[in-house]
């Protein structure tokens, strides 16, 4: 015959049982953690580079280059706004002057281009230069972006397409190509 068990016996079995699951759960040590946050600290050290990297990227290619699209637009807008033979108004400064300037290039011969855009040297009359904040310089010294325009005409003469090019000259600490942002827009005679 089998040993009768009791309820005392199962009692001392179950605290048993829980006494040797307390101990194999005891936790880390304090030496198993110090190592495991040296092994992050060297992890996060490593990547901390790239990390830093990809911030000064993002100012660059993010915010420099929407604050280029956002002056070429400016540009647009304001070359848009003029009559389509206008050969006077200086566009070079805000608000613009009905006199010293090229205008829309005035009455221009088919298939005729005036103003230069990146790569080609600025053209006078149809490059300015903006500080870090957009405010409108009187030459390129201090500039941190230069904005260039052309003008150029179609074979009917009844269609100008006005090209912006607006580059940021300075890249914000980090190497690559400096932000830079081209709009192209369409101005009819009206014909």
């Amino acid at each position: 015959m089998a040993p009768r068990v009791t309820s005392a016996d199962w009692i001392r079995r179950g605290i048993a049982r829980w006494k040797s699951l307390a101990r194999s759960e005891r936790g880390f040590s304090l030496v198993e953690s110090m190592v495991a946050a040296a092994i992050l600290i060297t992890a996060v050290v490593g990547i901390l580079p790239a990390l830093v990297l990809g911030f000064q990227t993002t100012e660059q290619q993010g915010a420099t280059a929407t604050r280029a699209t956002e002056y070429a637009q400016d540009k647009i807008e304001s070359l848009i706004s003029l009559d389509f033979n206008d050969g006077a108004t200086d566009t070079t400064v805000f608000p613009p002057n009905a006199t010293g300037g090229s205008g829309l290039g005035g009455v221009m011969a088919v298939n005729a281009t005036v103003g230069a855009i990146p790569p080609a040297a600025a053209a006078a009359s149809y490059v300015d230069y903006l500080d870090a904040s957009g405010n409108l310089l009187t030459g390129s010294t201090g500039a941190y972006y230069t904005r260039a325009w052309s003008i150029s005409t179609d074979s009917t003469a009844s269609l100008k397409t006005i090209t912006v090019v607006v580059t940021s000259t300075q890249a914000a600490g980090v190497k690559g190509l400096a932000p830079s942002t081209t709009l192209v827009s369409i101005k009819s005679s009206g014909l």
